[in-house]
């Protein structure tokens, strides 16, 4: 078993960042994406999407998607459990990990992909229009979680969940879009600064 990834990367943190919440040990081999090696037709035959991570399991397998990944070691060693236990608890953690990858981790990732210029030969054609429409969408998004954070510790309740991991790592993919937290976010900042001094958050 190992994992096909780029460090760098949002998604592939984000599956770091789970393992090391579980406490799961797993080999990771880099695949370079600002070498194209995503793009490679023996990375391909593994994922036609061209997209990182991917989990190989022992028999050949391969199964991509960083939430696919993830369900897979949840199923395996349920414990501790970052998807929830009771039905309203999976629900809840489901809706916020979706508004965290929908509406936060898509639009910051727009933003850097249509207006850095290290993404120029990735992203064809870099449209800086379609970047520039998609900065409001990340300080209202953020401004939501801030609201909800009034009266949770984590953004899906009491218990830290995949969606605070999805979240974590998309305020840490800030920086290189060159965006911010609002300043008035004071909730949110609270939030932050909590889970990122988690251990997990060094994955």
């Amino acid at each position: 078993m190992k994992i096909l990834d780029d460090k760098r990367a949002p998604n592939p943190r984000r599956v770091r960042v789970f393992l090391a919440e579980k406490g799961i040990d797993v080999p990771f081999e880099n695949i370079d994406i600002t070498v194209a090696a995503h793009k490679s037709p023996e990375f391909s035959r593994l994922n036609p999407i061209q997209r990182v991570p991917v989990l190989i399991l022992d028999d050949g397998t391969a199964i991509s998607e960083t939430i696919a990944i993830c369900r897979y070691f949840e199923a395996i060693h349920p414990e501790p459990s970052l998807f929830g236990k009771t039905p309203l608890e999976i629900a809840q953690i489901e809706m916020w990990n979706r508004r965290a990858e929908l509406n936060y981790l898509f639009p910051v990732a727009q933003v850097f992909r249509h207006l850095h210029p290290s993404m120029a030969e990735l992203e064809k054609p870099q449209i800086p229009a379609w970047a520039e429409a998609n900065k409001p969408r990340v300080a209202e998004i953020i401004h939501i979680f801030d609201e909800a954070l009034k009266n949770t510790e984590f953004l899906a309740g009491a218990r830290f969940s995949v969606a605070d991991i999805t979240a974590m790592i998309t305020t840490d993919f800030l920086r290189p879009a060159r965006l911010t937290v609002p300043d008035d976010a004071v909730n949110f900042k609270r939030w932050y600064a909590q889970v990122s001094a988690r251990p997990s958050h060094n994955a």
